[in-house]
């Protein structure tokens, strides 16, 4: 094991294992699910909360062609780590980033006038041509340029010698539910526009609109690339989506700790914040050293969270707090001080995942991987494609 990045001082015993041998995996199943199309691998909020230069190296190595992040510092940071693969940031810079956006080879989204003319005044300062994309809203509603506005925006990127309209884009609302008409709506609303482009002389040589949920489901929305994030993490965007792909997805993060406390408390006690609830029989809890500052929900214990000890569920009890856990061994003398304990992953024949806790908490995965904290220190392992495929039974 390796901790990826500055080494810090870590006395803590917990620690989140990201497993790129499953990334690997991930990243192949889903590539070759969308070939011809092109994989772009988000790894935005840090990968997901899975240290987003690791797993960035991973996917470009296991067939992803480029990347995507949300924020400028994101790329940046990439390039620092040394990555020189494409990058895409999918949301408009500021005029005071797009300049080292611009400079650090990272290509802008690109959807307001402003927006253009900053790429256009960086563009020329630096004295190079570059490649930007224009995003339309064809009903997400959050950022994009309305469709009846793609013109003029694309003649003003294409007005001068130092932009050029390398792609043309839109995000999908409801991909991950396939039942769902508005997808085709969107689709139908992209393609118009896309049309209306061409009648007026104006083409991209890139066109991309399916997510994780579409690329998984909708091959109709393929186009030149798919931009996956969830998928590669191990996760479907929702249960909908089960059975499409050739092979299973596996998690990639895995939340784990060690048991720092022991106490024998008599039935009728009640752990935690608040005493929420009483214990049933005399029993040994367990003090574990991960809470809701490290992205643990405060409520998981009143939902029926648990976690893996020796193999077994055990149940959270009482209320998360900020630095610890509490949790119910269901005896007394089974768990001793330093046993492993897994909140996230496998152990044993028993596995929890981000989706179990989602479920509980009224969620989604992606919330509950990117809550996962900085205090917990990411922890690269490496699992072969064979032991992939034996977790999977």
């Amino acid at each position: 094991m390796s901790e990826h990045g500055v080494r810090r001082r870590v006395y803590r015993p917990a620690w989140a294992e990201i497993d790129l041998g499953a990334l690997a995996s991930n990243v192949a199943t889903m590539a070759a699910h969308v070939a011809p199309a092109e994989l772009l691998a988000v790894v935005k909020a840090d990968g997901y909360g899975h240290a987003g230069a690791v797993v960035a190296e991973r996917a470009l190595a296991a067939g992803a062609t480029r990347l995507g992040v949300a924020l400028v510092e994101e790329g940046l940071a990439l390039r620092e780590a040394g990555i020189v693969a494409p990058i895409l940031i999918l949301s408009e810079p500021s005029p005071q980033a797009m300049r080292d956006a611009i400079a650090a080879g990272i290509t802008p989204t690109l959807y307001s006038i402003d927006g253009i003319i900053s790429a256009h005044n960086a563009a020329m300062e630096l004295g190079e041509v570059v490649g930007v994309h224009l995003k339309v809203d064809t009903g997400m509603h959050r950022v994009g340029a309305d469709p009846q506005d793609t013109l003029q925006l694309a003649s003003l990127i294409n007005d001068g010698d130092d932009l050029r309209l390398e792609g043309i884009w839109t995000h999908l609302a409801v991909a991950d539910n396939p039942s769902d008409s508005y997808t085709a709506t969107q689709v139908m609303l992209f393609d118009a526009t896309l049309a209306a482009l061409e009648s007026h002389g104006v083409t991209a040589p890139v066109h991309h609109l399916a997510n994780s949920a579409a690329a998984i489901s909708l091959s109709t929305t393929h186009r030149d690339w798919v931009r996956c994030g969830i998928s590669l993490y191990g996760y479907l965007p929702s249960p909908e989506l089960a059975g499409h792909l050739a092979a299973p997805l596996e998690p990639v993060l895995s939340l784990k700790a060690q048991v720092t406390y022991l106490r024998t408390l008599e039935a009728g006690e009640r752990p935690s914040y608040g005493r929420i609830a009483p214990l049933s029989k005399d029993t040994d809890v367990a003090i574990v050293p991960l809470g809701y500052a490290d992205g643990i929900p405060r409520n998981l214990g009143q939902v029926g969270g648990e976690v893996l000890i020796r193999g077994r569920r055990r149940p959270i009890v009482g209320n998360v707090t900020m630095d610890q856990i509490i949790v119910d061994c269901g005896s007394i003398g089974e768990v001793i001080v330093g046993d492993e304990v897994v909140l996230l992953g496998r152990q044993g024949t028993q596995r929890i995942d981000a989706t179990e806790w989602a479920r509980l908490v009224g969620t989604i995965p992606y919330e509950i991987l990117c809550a996962i904290g900085p205090r917990v220190p990411r922890v690269v392992v490496e699992t072969s494609p064979i032991d992939v495929a034996d977790a999977h039974g």
